[in-house]
Parts: C-alpha cells; sequence; structure tokens
C-alpha cells in the first residue's frame, strides 16, 4: 500500500509538471480570431494580411469574424469551444480579451490575444508582443498554460477587480468617449483631487471570517500584476498560485497621491505605508450604498454586498515559451528616486 501511494503521488507530481506547459502534438490546429473593429486605439487595418503572412501554415487552420454588437465576442467564442477550436484569439482591448476569455474557462480552447488596446492589462502580465506580428509570432509557437481567474459577484476577471477610486474612474472614463493613456491620465489628476474614499466592511472568508471596518480610497484585487499599462497594483501578482492580492489603500491627499501615484509605476506599491496588502482566495466587501466596480477595467454598478473569490487553474492560455509570468520587480526609475 505503501509503495502505491508512492507511485501515485510521483505520477500526480509528473503529470502536473508535463501538462503545465505542454506544447501542442503536430496534428493541424483550428484558430478563431475575433476581431473587435472599434476597441482600443490600435488600427486593425490588414490584420486578415498580417494573419496570412505570419501564421504557420502547416500547422494551422482559422478563421477570422469581426463582432457587430456588445457580447458578441463572448457568444462567439463559446460557439467556437463548444465546437471544438483549439485556440481562440482575442484580437482587441481588454474589454474584448475579457469578453472571449470568459466564454472560455472551464473548456480546453484556449485563449491567444493580438493586444491592440489601451492597456493590455493580461497581455503585458503574459509578456505578449505588442504588436501584431509578435503576438502571432508567439501563436505560431503553440505554447499553453493553465491560469487561475476570480469572480467579483460571478462576473469573471482575469487580471484585477475593485471598488473606490479606480472604479470610479474607470466608470468616468468609459462615459466619456475617449481613449488612450493620456485621457485617463487627466481623469486621475482631477478626480484625484476630490475623491474622499469610502467605508466598507472587509471579510476574508478564508481567515475565520474576520470582519475589519475601514475606510480606503480603493480595494482592489488582483490576479495579476498590473492593471495594465504598466501600472501595477500588485507586483509579485501570479495567476498560478491559486491565491488574489488584495490590495487596499488608505484615504490620501496632496503629496501622498503623487506618491501612491509614482510607486504604481515603479512597481513599489507594497512599500507604501498608505498601503495595506494580504492574500486571500475568498471575501465579502460590504458598503453602505451601491457604487462602481470594475473588473480588468470594465465598469458597472453593483450593490452594497460584494463577494470575491478566485478559481484555481481554469483558463488555458498561449503563453510566451520565453517567460510565461511578468516577473515584476522595482528598475532603474524606482533606484533612481531611492524607492
Amino acid at each position: 500500500m505503501f509503495d502505491f501511494v508512492i507511485f501515485l503521488s510521483f505520477s500526480t507530481s509528473f503529470s502536473d509538471n508535463f501538462s503545465t506547459f505542454a506544447p501542442m502534438q503536430d496534428a493541424k490546429k483550428r484558430i478563431l480570431f475575433i476581431v473587435n473593429p472599434i476597441s482600443g486605439t490600435s488600427s486593425k487595418k490588414g490584420f486578415d494580411k498580417i494573419v496570412e503572412k505570419v501564421i504557420d501554415h502547416d500547422r494551422f487552420e482559422y478563421d477570422i469574424i469581426r463582432t457587430e454588437y456588445a457580447g458578441h465576442a463572448a457568444e462567439l467564442a463559446a460557439d467556437s469551444a463548444a465546437r471544438g477550436t483549439d485556440i481562440c484569439v482575442a484580437v482587441g482591448g481588454d474589454g474584448t480579451v475579457n469578453e472571449v476569455a470568459r466564454a472560455l474557462v472551464g473548456t480546453d480552447t484556449a485563449l491567444g490575444i493580438v493586444p491592440c488596446g489601451s492597456g493590455n492589462g493580461l497581455a503585458r502580465h503574459l509578456c505578449l508582443p505588442m504588436s501584431m506580428k509578435g503576438a502571432l509570432a508567439i501563436i505560431n509557437q503553440g505554447q499553453t498554460d493553465s491560469f487561475d481567474y476570480g469572480l467579483i459577484n460571478d462576473h469573471p476577471f482575469f487580471c484585477t477587480c475593485g471598488m473606490g477610486f479606480d472604479a470610479h474612474v474607470s466608470l468616468l472614463f468609459a462615459q466619456s468617449g475617449k481613449r488612450g493613456l493620456s485621457t485617463y491620465a487627466r481623469m486621475v489628476l482631477k478626480e484625484g483631487l476630490k475623491y474622499k474614499g469610502d467605508t466598507y466592511d472587509v471579510t476574508i472568508e478564508d481567515a475565520g471570517g474576520e470582519t475589519k471596518h475601514l475606510q480606503a480610497f480603493l480595494i482592489a484585487c488582483a490576479n495579476a500584476a498590473q492593471y495594465g499599462n504598466n501600472t501595477y497594483i500588485a507586483p509579485e501578482a501570479s495567476m498560478q498560485d491559486g491565491l488574489l492580492d488584495v490590495i487596499i489603500i488608505e484615504p490620501i491627499k496632496g503629496l501622498s497621491a503623487t506618491r501612491v501615484l509614482v510607486d504604481l509605476f515603479t512597481k513599489t506599491i507594497k512599500r507604501n505605508h498608505h498601503v495595506t496588502h494580504t492574500q486571500v482566495r475568498r471575501l465579502h466587501i460590504h458598503r453602505p450604498a451601491d457604487g462602481a466596480v470594475h473588473y480588468d477595467g470594465d465598469p458597472t454598478v453593483m450593490g452594497t454586498d460584494i463577494d470575491i473569490r478566485l478559481e484555481p487553474r481554469g483558463l488555458k492560455a498561449v503563453v510566451n515559451p520565453k517567460s510565461v509570468e511578468d516577473k515584476a520587480r522595482p528598475g532603474r526609475l524606482a533606484k533612481m528616486l531611492h524607492i
């Protein structure tokens, strides 16, 4: 019996390690490219010709479909997975990526990304090239891996979700009808001067149900390291550790707010004394009134009670063989500023 247990343990370990970074087999695979023609900031003009030129025709057959309305990408991805498509590629911004990815959770169809957005949070975390040709070259290599994802009141997210200032700005950004980092930065600066934060009751359900009453500028739950645009809310977060990184920033003003902004771009947010950080599998948040939340930057309004949890290894995705996840560490700018 003891020998059998050892054998079973070894077999399970070997199987896990083997499947974690499994190349596709030699048989021809099918790809569906789902293109959102109006999302993001990058032009998708000429995309079909680029695919025709770059994709490995000896290994892949493909179709290209353009979305026609909100939610269409999710419908196309779900249908594609049901038909047994091997890779479903989101060609667009973070919203398009979320739509496609949420339709693929729990399936054998792998998510691919050709990033064309203003933030490209998930693509950056997965170390994917920002160019169309570079992203397609990664797809040609056919390496896949499995990743965690989160749920906020049963809405899937893959990078971050949250409430407070970031959700407030995301809602204003969506309502503005304008895109791009400069528009977002202006809103952050303008709203940051007058935003006062809110009161929350936060219960970490996998730590005995202890509830903390607190005031916060924002509460972010991160499955991946960044919001997008290399803005690192949880620099050490991993999509393969079975945990969400919870970052709570207390109410801040003036120079303290400026320092937090610098810390986000220098990957040093955890060192800021206005910030608390913990890792959880599930938590419940109660707030006094309905308000804005976001998941992967997509804003919406939810009620007073928010349930957030992690689902381990539920998403299969195409990865960069040279670096599966962004190992975010403070860089030269942080050293220059003596952070």
